[in-house]
Parts: C-alpha cells; sequence; structure tokens
C-alpha cells in the first residue's frame, strides 16, 4: 500500500472511531432499555435500533479492515436477530453477555492500533460468550446479507443531515481559546478608555485652576495699559500675557480634542466589548454539553456495579437537556463515578434487607441537573437507601486521629455528615477494589472545589442520602475580586468570598490561641493574606490603618477571614495556566493580565484554605495515613502468604520495590507459625491455600491475644458478594480482588493498614 493510500485509510479509520462510539452507544441503549421489560412494541422497536447498530458497525469495520470488530459485530447481528424474530427473549445472562461483548469491542477501539487489520483467529475469545440459539441457522444463512427497510422519513433525515456537520473537538478548542484572548483586547481597550478619562479629568482639573486666576490676569492686564516711563518690563510682561492667553485657547482645543477621542473610544470599547462577549459567549456555546452524552456510561456503571454487589436499583436521570462547558463535564465524571460507587455500595440495602424494612426490593438512585440563578448548575444525586450514620462517621475520624473525642461529641448531625468529605474516613468495615479507602468522597470535594464549586451532603438514616454540587456553567472566564497584600495584587475568584467587609484592630479577639473576628455572631479565624502566601515583609511598613478590610472565604465546611491591604474592584477574569514548571504551585491556580498588562496571580481557594487553617493553627492532627517518609517504610514489616510462586514473587517486588521488609509463606500454616515467631506489621494473604486458606488463617489471627489487632489484607480471585462478606465476619482489614487488581491500589490500603 503507497503511503498516499496508507494516509487515506488512517483518515477513514479515524472516521470509523467516531461512528464505532455512536453505534455502541446506541446498542448499550438499547439493552438498557430492554432490561426495564418494556411492552411487546417497545421492545420489537428496542431490537429493531440494536440490530441496526450492530448492523451498521459491522460495514464500517470492513470497510476499515478492522476485521475482529467485524466478527464481533457478526456474532451479535446474528444474536439480535433471533431476537427479531421472537425466537428467543433476552435473558439477563445473554443481556450480561452482550454487554461484556460491548466491552471487548471498546476495548479494541482503545487498543495501539485501534484493531487488529487482519484477524488472527476465527473469533475473539470474548465472542463465544454472546449465545447464539440452534434456531439462529434456520433463521439465517451462513453468509448473513439482511436487507433493511427503508427509513420511515428520509426528508427529515436528509434535513438533519444538512443542519448539522462533524467538527473536530481539537478545533473547537482552538476557536474557543482565540475567542478567549480577544478578552484580553477588550480589557487593553476599556484600559485605554480609562487612561484618557483620566487625561479628560486632569484638563478639567486645569480649567478650573485657570478660571481661579483669571481675576489677577485682567488686574495684570489693565496695569500694563496705564502709561508708564519705562516700557522694557511692561514689553515682556506683555509678551508673557500674550502666551498665558495663548495657552488658554491651545489648552481648551486640546480639551475639546480629547473629550471627543474619549467618547469615540467609549462608543469602540462599548462595540468591541460587545463583539468580544458575543463571540465567546458563542463560542462556549459550540462546546456545551448536555449530560445526556454521558448518560449512557452512567448507567452501564451502575448496572455493572448492582450486578457485582447483587443489588438491585433503577437509575433515574433528570434534567439530560441542562448543558454545561465539557471541560466541566470531563472534570466531574471522576466525582460523579466516586458518588454512584459510594449509593450503591455504602447507601443502598441488599433486597431481602430493603424488603425487611418495608422498602421495595429495588432502589432508586437518582442523578438529576438543574439551572440555578448566576450562571451556576446543581447537579444532584440521590438515594433511597440506609443513609449515613453520623455515629459511625465520628467513629472513623477519631480513629484516624482527625479530631479528638471531645471535639467528636460536640459535633452536629449535619457537620459529622460533612466528615465523609475529608481524606481517609470510611465507614466501611472492609477495603476492597470498590471502597474502604476513605479517598472517594474527599477526590470529589476538591475536584468541586477546584472547579469554583461547593459540594454539600444531606442524609437521613434508614431514608437515603443526597449530595448536592454547585458549579459555574463555563469555565473559560469568571468573576474575580482584586486585593492588594504588601503593594503586590492577587485575584480570589469571587464564587468563593462570602462577604467583604472591613474591621478595626480592638475587634480582633484571642480564641484558644487564635485570632478571631465576629462576623455575623459568629468567631471566624483571622488571618493576613500576606502571611499565609509567605511574602517577604516590606523594607518599611506601613503605618497600621484605622480600618482594615477584611474578605471572608468559605468552601465546605470552612469559612476563614483574610486580612488585606485594599479590595481594589470585581472584575472579568480570563485564567492562564502557568505551564511547567510551575504546574502546580501551592496557593495559586494560575495568572490572568489586567488591561494595563500587569500579570496578576489568581489565588486557589482550597489550598488557601490549607494553608491559613495550619498557619491558624486550626489545621487537623497528623494522621496515620499521612504521607509516609522512606525511613517509616523501612521500618515496616510484611508477611506475605501465597501458594503460586509468581503471585508470591509479584507481589514480594512489589512490595520491596516500596521500601518495605517482605518475608514469603507458602501457606496459612506457615503463616501463622511465623506470626508466633517473629514480628510483622502486616499480613498480605491469598485465600485459597493448602493446610490452611487465607479464611481461617484471618479467624486465627483475630482468635490469638498477641496477634488479634495485626492488619490482614486478603488478596483473591474470589469476587462474590458471599465470600466478601465472609472475609468481613473473619476479620479481614481490606479484600482485593485478583481481577482488578493494581498495584497503587495495594500500596495505597498497605500505606493505610501498616
Amino acid at each position: 500500500m503507497s503511503a498516499k493510500d496508507e494516509e487515506f485509510l488512517q483518515s477513514l479509520r479515524e472516521t470509523f472511531a467516531v461512528e464505532a462510539h455512536e453505534h455502541l452507544e446506541a446498542i448499550s441503549t438499547g439493552l438498557l432499555e430492554l432490561e426495564k421489560s418494556p411492552l411487546e412494541a417497545d421492545r420489537k422497536r428496542l431490537v429493531e435500533t440494536v440490530f441496526r447498530a450492530a448492523h451498521s458497525l459491522k460495514g464500517a469495520a470492513r470497510a476499515v479492515n478492522f476485521h475482529d470488530i467485524e466478527l464481533i459485530c457478526q456474532s451479535l447481528e446474528e444474536t439480535f436477530a433471533v431476537w427479531k424474530r421472537g425466537v428467543e427473549v433476552p435473558s439477563r445472562e445473554t443481556l450480561d453477555a452482550v454487554h461484556h461483548t460491548l466491552d471487548t469491542v471498546t476495548g479494541l477501539m482503545m487498543g495501539p492500533g485501534q484493531a487488529s487489520p487482519r484477524p488472527a483467529r476465527p473469533v475473539p475469545p470474548m465472542v463465544s460468550v454472546v449465545p447464539v440459539p440452534s434456531a439462529a441457522s434456520e433463521v439465517l444463512p451462513q453468509e448473513v446479507s439482511v436487507a433493511l427497510p427503508p427509513a420511515e422519513s428520509p426528508t427529515r433525515e436528509k434535513s438533519a443531515v444538512t443542519d448539522t456537520v462533524r467538527i473536530s473537538v481539537a478545533k473547537l478548542d482552538a476557536r474557543l481559546l482565540e475567542a478567549e484572548e480577544m478578552l484580553m483586547a477588550k480589557l487593553a481597550v476599556s484600559q485605554r478608555a480609562a487612561d484618557l478619562r483620566e487625561l479628560v479629568v486632569r484638563l478639567e482639573t486645569w480649567t478650573k485652576e485657570w478660571a481661579a486666576v483669571q481675576p489677577e490676569v485682567r488686574t495684570v492686564r489693565q496695569a500694563l495699559e496705564r502709561p508708564t516711563g519705562d516700557s522694557t518690563g511692561l514689553t515682556g510682561a506683555r509678551r508673557l500675557l500674550e502666551f498665558v492667553e495663548w495657552n488658554h485657547d491651545y489648552l481648551r482645543t486640546l480639551e475639546s480634542k480629547v473629550t471627543a477621542l474619549w467618547k469615540a473610544t467609549e462608543q469602540d470599547r462599548s462595540m468591541v466589548g460587545k463583539l468580544v462577549d458575543d463571540l465567546l459567549e458563542d463560542s462556549k456555546k459550540m462546546l456545551m454539553l448536555p449530560l445526556s452524552t454521558q448518560s449512557v456510561f452512567f448507567s452501564k456503571m451502575v448496572r455493572d456495579l448492582c450486578r457485582d454487589q447483587e443489588k438491585e436499583a433503577d437509575f433515574v436521570i433528570r434534567g439530560e437537556e441542562v448543558e454545561m462547558d465539557k471541560r466541566i463535564l470531563e472534570e466531574m465524571k471522576d466525582p460523579l463515578v466516586h458518588i454512584l460507587r459510594n449509593c450503591i455500595d455504602h447507601g443502598i440495602e441488599q433486597p431481602a434487607e430493603r424488603q425487611r424494612r418495608g422498602k421495595p426490593a429495588r432502589a432508586t438512585i437518582t442523578l438529576a441537573v438543574s439551572a440555578l440563578d448566576g450562571n451556576k448548575i446543581e447537579l444532584l444525586v440521590s438515594d433511597d437507601g440506609a443513609g449515613i450514620d453520623a455515629a459511625k462517621v465520628r467513629d472513623a475520624a477519631v480513629r484516624r486521629g482527625l479530631i479528638s473525642l471531645e471535639s467528636a461529641d460536640q459535633l452536629s448531625e449535619a457537620d459529622a455528615q460533612a466528615l465523609i468529605f475529608k481524606s481517609d474516613i470510611s465507614t466501611s468495615p472492609i477495603i476492597t477494589h470498590l471502597s474502604g479507602r476513605g479517598l472517594g468522597l474527599a477526590i470529589v470535594r476538591e475536584k468541586t472545589e477546584r472547579l469554583g464549586g461547593r459540594v454539600v451532603v444531606q442524609s437521613r438514616l434508614g431514608e437515603g442520602t443526597t449530595f448536592r454540587i454547585a458549579l459555574p456553567v463555563t469555565l473559560a472566564t469568571f468573576r474575580g475580586t482584586c486585593v492588594e497584600a504588601d503593594n503586590r495584587l492577587f485575584i480570589f475568584p469571587t464564587v468563593s468570598v462570602e462577604r467583604v467587609t472591613r474591621f478595626q484592630a480592638e475587634e480582633v479577639r484571642t480564641v484558644e490561641g487564635r485570632e478571631t473576628l465576629s462576623l455575623n455572631g459568629r468567631p471566624v479565624a483571622l488571618v493576613r493574606l500576606a502571611e499565609v502566601l509567605e511574602l517577604p515583609p516590606p523594607e518599611r511598613p506601613p503605618e497600621e490603618p484605622e480600618w482594615r478590610p477584611v474578605v471572608l472565604l468559605g468552601s465546605a465546611d470552612q469559612r476563614i477571614a483574610f486580612a488585606v491591604d485594599a479590595v481594589r474592584e470585581e472584575q472579568e477574569v480570563l485564567v492562564k495556566q502557568l505551564g511547567k514548571p510551575l504546574s502546580r504551585v501551592r496557593n495559586i491556580s494560575g495568572a490572568t493580565i489586567l488591561g494595563s498588562g500587569r500579570v496578576v496571580p489568581v489565588l486557589n481557594v482550597a489550598d488557601l484554605l490549607k494553608s491559613a487553617r495550619r498557619m491558624a493553627g486550626v489545621a487537623r492532627p497528623a494522621v496515620k495515613g499521612g504521607r509516609v517518609t522512606q525511613a517509616a517504610v523501612t521500618a515496616k514489616s510484611i508477611l506475605v502468604a501465597e501458594d503460586s510462586i509468581t503471585s508470591r514473587m509479584l507481589l514480594k517486588g512489589i512490595l520491596e520495590g516500596a521500601g518495605y521488609s517482605v518475608k514469603t509463606a507458602v501457606d496459612g500454616m506457615e503463616a501463622f507459625t511465623l506470626l508466633r515467631a517473629e514480628r510483622f506489621d502486616l499480613v498480605i494473604s491469598d485465600v485459597e491455600m493448602p493446610r490452611l486458606n487465607g479464611f481461617d488463617l484471618t479467624a486465627r489471627i483475630r482468635a490469638d491475644r498477641k496477634l488479634a489487632e495485626m492488619p490482614v489484607i486478603l488478596v483473591t480471585a474470589l469476587a462474590s458478594r458471599e465470600d466478601r462478606e465472609r472475609g468481613i465476619d473473619v476479620g479481614a482489614n481490606a479484600y482485593l480482588v485478583k481481577s482488578s487488581f493494581d498495584q497503587s491500589n495495594l500500596l495505597e490500603t498497605v500505606r493505610q493498614l501498616a
């Protein structure tokens, strides 16, 4: 194949990737709807939809020589054809198999070469799980050739094609960046207009001063007109007077021209500003996406997790048509995954337990999007499960050293529930591949606040839990509050500013060694922005003013007042990333350029609050799960019990590579003997081993008075709910499944428990 042909084929494959994604999404959506047991007419329509999508995907794959995908689609098409003719009603097991097969196609699409151009085998291994009934051979010949019925409304489809074009997202991103850059021109024009306005004001001031000395000028003129003997001095005075009068006329002309220029500039500024705002707004709209673009992903994820946990739930999405910035939707995908996992793993109960409590066997999980006032949106995730047990959350926080026992007793129900957003907080009795590490909801808050949003949780024990996330609609620009500290300018995101006020020195109170202000009747920690940012002090410290401005920042359960030297103004801000090597600077999220050309840092509110808490003496105590130093790691000794030499050496290599001291045992009996003879900090064990399995080993450890507190991690291929529950019953601290084994997950679990 020539280079030109290869380039053309590559272009076709890129187009195919987009088309394949649409077909796979259509099939997934149809399968999810089929599982809801629709009416017969709806079932036929859905089967027809997935059949057409599989047929189209097969043809597209053949056109670009993706034979593996073509063979899979052939198998899917035959299965759907049987459903279509009513030979078989899709069972739950069959739908599971088809979902797995679609995952295989997606995996092939994401592979290094996207797919194999030539089949290395007749049918990929995963395809064999799609059961094609024997009746299929009577329905379809060996070589399938299906004549599809004509479209219902070809005119409408043709119109849709002409009204819609496909544009690369990369091109749209580039256009948006260009539109955002024009905002700098708008700000610069505004600055020029302000400069001209200042010049006009200065000329007006000169005019007033000139008017004030006019009587003296007239007096001098009258004196010059009187006859005198000496004319030498009079000549110079007359010349000076003539110059002053000329200067007056000249400046009046200059004032007139500058005023006209200022008015014209104001008109230009208004026009350019409107054009830039309209262009930027239209560019933003091009990259606004509704939640419906991710609905299939979330629906399938909820379905798969419920199957994995042997739970039942209806997943309801509301407000799918509400649009938001593509970048926000992409950034919030991971937090929403964590929340939905939390709903399924911790929230909703097993069907039998729900019925015992008088609830329907099937739980309901809702994801809703709605528009709020002030260019914001709200994401709401709720379930009708068991709710959050505030007492368990308090106990977990005390156990982790995040709060003292006395502080825990004083927490309200809402404050205790808010602790779930702290890192290392989990009420799960065991760590699994899904939950238990206490990181998921901490990530939710961190990402939400990084986007300029807020997240709160509301829960009633036994009734359910609701997460509310408020976010800006777009990320391109935002309103910022410009402040001054030690002769330097900084920008606060206005969305995080709860209040701007001022205080006098005598209003400051010291509570438990911390400076505080009383705002709305409540004490709020007071810090100085310059000190939090560790700015070098000025050579000549300015005198403390009688009144000093203060900016109150709020985020989740934290509120801190920042004293500044001055609050300049609120303005539109376009944030620029700092780039390498400054991509992550503490307390700074980026920078913006003012209309004057001055570069001003934009403050990271989440970081700033953490820094301020440490400075104000309200930082949380050092926790067991904090960053582990190399010295601490080398002191930890781990015993690995695994009968497979390959798995044993793999675990040993991973742990030793992280700096731990590792000893191995070939089964549970040898491991228990070593535990009685030597000192270890943690045990990692397989379950299925000769002589003494992992469950029995854990039970023996818990029954031994000297070993009862030893952390135990079970790493096994047994993935059923019954096996996980048995792990909990015998006292394991973590249960990791080998099929979803991840090195980073193992090390993170060890870090938390060792």
